[in-house]
């Protein structure tokens, strides 16, 4: 039996419920849980707006000291960090399922997944690199951009139940504890550099090149996206697996990415009846009505840059409050 999760917090639940819709369209049978880094009984929701996916909230899995990540990290750091306690929660408490796989909300299926269950059978560990050519100009991103943020990217991460992917589990538990920050200075984004060591340190890790397999702004400019007969192609005979809409704002429905200028819809008219049809998606399924909310887990930026500077100064909280006042 085959689990897939996401992560997310209540603003990104619209993202987070068109990938179930994706997922369960094309692969009914495997079962889909959305992981909610939030709470959802202190907001005033309306229950006929939530995605009708299980949804597992981070207190229900009880993560050693998740008060002290709160308190360490930003939104972004914090559902990232979260991320290999749910693999845990899942490999101790599910022992039914075999395969587990996770996707980032923001990413739509296009294809039934049997190509990556027929991996799981021969793999403990499945990643994808961002991308498998070198880039030929100086737009951004680029490859110093990639040596930044990871070679890898772990919007998409797949494992089998085995001794070899519980002890994966446990030593990125153990670094994503304190360390999963955006700190491109001290060579950490969230979790991907942490992930890299997984070919190095644990046996039987697939590097997926598959080129249908996490199709992004970072990759396109080795990836051309065909449809044909109703099914999405990736340089005319590859089938396009999913597709990762990284950067993606609905409020900014020209730009491609905001993470980046490589890739604009004039220069490549290929994909964008993909992002129409992300942007029609996100709308049925209440992004205006969701983005909105805030997460209670996080504090505000400015007490979160105070505990930052705090690591480093040894200065009472009082006195950095005011410094940035």
């Amino acid at each position: 039996m085959t689990l897939v999760f996401t992560l997310c917090s209540v603003n990104y639940l619209a993202q987070a419920h068109t990938l179930g819709d994706s997922l369960h369209a094309l692969n009914p049978e495997f079962e889909y849980i959305i992981g909610l880094v939030d709470k959802l009984d202190t907001k005033d929701i309306e229950v006929s707006k939530l995605p009708a996916y299980q949804l597992l909230e981070v207190d229900k899995i009880n993560i050693p000291d998740f008060a002290g990540m709160c308190e360490r990290y930003d939104i972004t750091e914090l559902n990232t960090a979260v991320k290999p306690y749910y693999f845990d929660y899942f490999l101790k408490n599910r022992p039914e399922i075999s395969n587990i796989i996770y996707f980032d909300p923001d990413i739509i299926v296009f294809d039934k997944l049997t190509h990556l269950e027929q991996n799981l059978q021969k793999y403990n560990i499945i990643v994808t690199p961002h991308i498998t050519t070198p880039y030929n100009d100086d737009k951004w991103q680029n490859e110093e951009d990639v040596v930044n943020t990871g070679v890898f990217n772990f919007g998409f991460v797949a494992i089998n139940r085995s001794s070899e992917a519980q002890k994966m589990i446990d030593w990125w538990c153990d670094k994503l504890a304190k360390e999963c920050v955006i700190n491109l200075c001290e060579g950490l984004f969230v979790d991907q550099h942490w992930a890299e060591f997984f070919p190095a340190y644990f046996n039987n890790v697939l590097i997926d090149k598959h080129l249908g397999y996490n199709v992004a702004y970072w990759n396109l400019h080795e990836r051309h996206c065909t449809s044909k007969d109703g099914n999405w192609y990736i340089n005319q005979t590859i089938p396009l697996q999913f597709f990762h809409y990284s950067g993606y704002l609905i409020a900014k429905p020209e730009e491609v990415s905001k993470y980046q200028n490589r890739i604009n819809f004039t220069e490549r008219p290929d994909i964008i009846p993909l992002f129409d049809l992300y942007r029609e998606r996100l709308l049925k399924n209440n992004e205006l009505y969701w983005k909105n909310f805030k997460c209670d887990y996080v504090k505000p930026k400015k007490v979160q840059r105070l505990v930052r500077v705090r690591k480093y100064l040894k200065i009472p909280l009082e006195k950095l409050a005011l410094m940035f006042d």
